[in-house]
């Protein structure tokens, strides 16, 4: 059990935080010697400082983590640890169980005679957690039903959203299948996972069996977020479910399987890419949402600086040749290339992509999806539409040197080609070519430039808050400036799941390829060497456009350093101890 530690008091706390003043809390000391009540609520009742302030306050002064609740820090199957009657008067309600530790969720810290109650009811050490009373509450009444925990949710949830998931009806036997499953609990429960995960702005569904249950997680501005867990009976009606509405095989356990889900959800049209992949504990289902609503298909929108935007529209309006997008899975490339597509849109040229998937359907666009399992490759696809008039081609992705050959053919005969690869940098790009065994002239001649991308997270407007760093980060960073520069960060809160970060946006990395650099290509260069020569010409690398975002306050030097070069500069996961 954890012993407070009580260095201040409470109110001595919020007059050296310049919270409230020396005569607040003199009044509100008053009131609370005619009243009776806690401090922290006459400071709330006067309107003085918010239940937020109070429970940051009380978890510094004794030393006790507190949080917002939400769905996913609940475990269902944990709540019934304490009767419902107890939860009830002690306005308590159990987060989760780890061996015989018992997160438990409480808005008063003092009642140490209720912790010592709860040990004894549930033989487990009791570790408190401060949570918003109005919080607790709600999910004493949500979670404590004579149905699991997860039901409880689900109808909650349902009661509150005019959100409505519909299976795509271009197949006759709609009305077979729901008269199938019709009055299942598990069509709810499968509804709610995806309007839940539209709502909440995720990118990713994953449903993935663990050793006795399964849990939900979305991915949410490129980080994993646990929204849900229950218990693992339920997964094969879960995978069932999922894979009739993508029109897969649900006798198939034993081998991948990909499909597509058509739902209307909050009010607008989704595509859910649906795949399926066999473990050790279970299927796995991993579902790529893919929502044209909220995504920007404007180059203006994307992040560009100035003269970078100039440049890169100045590409894509010429005539021939290979433009690249690099970065890694997730950096946004595809979202760059479609926006490029649709900054030159015209019925005057025919457009022609080849994707693997075709994750967006476009208009005026003759869109063609690789199928390596029947021989259908990117190689092969390039070779065949070179024959049916193409005046720009955009390749999803540069595998191999066969699809590298056919694109620079295809940029050298006056097409001009639009494509992906996987480098860190926009240099790289040149140097992965001639690494593929492209002669050196070959690429001077095709390529007219590539762009470096990555996504950084924003802080979060709602708890943004100001702070010095510490030295060593700045160094790190290569920091030009004042060592003593306010910068921002978000301290966590409901609306961003505690991360401190909401919403993304990109950073780019331009070289354009003039008569110079063209002469260096030909005689094989490192990518050290083209990087001089891009800093020559007065692009700036993906650290200085990141460090630019930190001085306008949009992100911190962590995202930066987290995001550019691939180290996990924070902690996502809370540990309770």
């Amino acid at each position: 059990m954890i012993k407070p530690k009580k260095n201040m008091m409470l109110g001595e706390l919020l007059v050296s935080s310049e919270v409230i003043t020396p005569d607040q809390l003199n009044t509100a000391l008053q009131n609370q010697k005619e009243s009776g009540k806690r401090l922290g609520q006459i400071l709330v009742d006067m309107k003085i400082v918010t239940p937020d302030v109070i429970a940051e306050t009380l978890s510094h002064q004794l030393g006790i983590p507190h949080l917002w609740l939400r769905p996913g820090l609940i475990d269902p199957q944990v709540v019934n640890i304490i009767p419902k009657e107890k939860a009830k008067l002690y306005q308590v309600i159990p987060m989760f169980k780890v061996y015989q530790n018992l997160a438990l969720a409480m808005s008063d810290p003092y009642a140490m005679n209720v912790i010592e109650d709860l040990e004894k009811v549930t033989g487990c050490s009791i570790q408190p957690v401060l949570c918003r009373s109005s919080d607790i509450k709600e999910f004493i009444d949500q979670y404590y039903d004579e149905k699991m925990g997860i039901d409880t949710l689900l109808d909650s949830f349902e009661e509150s959203s005019s959100v409505q998931v519909v299976e795509d009806s271009s197949d006759g036997d709609r009305d077979e299948i729901k008269q199938l499953a019709e009055g299942s609990p598990i069509i709810n429960l499968v509804n709610l996972i995806m309007t839940k995960a539209i709502r909440d702005g995720a990118s990713d569904i994953h449903i993935e069996p663990d050793l006795n249950k399964i849990r939900v997680r979305y991915r949410i501005d490129g980080i994993m977020h646990e929204t849900m867990t229950s218990k693992k009976e339920v997964l094969p009606a879960i995978i069932s479910r999922i894979k009739v509405m993508a029109k897969l095989d649900i006798a198939e356990r034993r081998m991948p399987q990909e499909g597509r889900i058509h739902i209307r959800g909050e009010g607008r049209d989704v595509d859910l890419r649906v795949s399926s992949m066999p473990t050790i504990s279970g299927e796995k289902i991993v579902m790529r949402i893919l929502d044209r609503k909220n995504t920007i298909f404007d180059l203006s929108k994307l992040g560009f600086t100035g003269r970078t935007l100039e440049v890169f529209r100045d590409m894509l309006h010429r005539t021939h040749g290979l433009v690249l997008v690099t970065g890694p899975t997730g950096s946004g490339k595809t979202t760059t290339l479609y926006s490029a597509i649709n900054q030159i849109i015209t019925l005057e040229k025919n457009f022609i992509t080849i994707e693997d998937p075709v994750e967006y359907q476009l208009e005026i666009i003759n869109q063609i999806q690789v199928n390596e399992r029947i021989g259908l490759t990117f190689a092969k696809v390039l070779r065949s539409i070179l024959r049916l008039d193409p005046d720009i081609i955009m390749v999803g992705e540069i595998r191999d040197k066969e699809t590298a050959e056919v694109a620079i053919q295809a940029a050298l005969t006056g097409h001009l080609v639009l494509s992906t690869l996987h480098t860190n940098d926009s240099c790289g790009a040149v140097t992965r070519l001639l690494d593929m065994g492209i002669e050196p002239y070959l690429v001077a001649s095709s390529v007219i430039g590539s762009l470096a991308q990555r996504l950084l997270r924003m802080v979060c407007p709602n708890c943004k808050m100001s702070y010095i760093p510490p030295q060593s980060l700045l160094e790190r960073a290569g920091w030009q400036g004042s060592r003593n520069t306010v910068l921002v960060k978000g301290k966590g809160c409901e609306k961003c799941f505690d991360s401190g970060f909401r919403g993304r946006i990109g950073i780019y990395e331009m070289f354009e390829i003039n008569e110079e650099i063209r002469q260096a290509i030909t005689r094989n260069p490192s990518t050290d060497e083209l990087s001089k020569l891009r800093e020559k010409s007065g692009f700036k690398s993906l650290r200085e456009e990141g460090l630019r975002l930190v001085r306008e306050n949009l992100t911190t030097i962590e995202e930066v350093t987290r995001a550019i070069y691939a180290e996990d500069s924070q902690k996502t996961i809370r540990k309770i101890a």
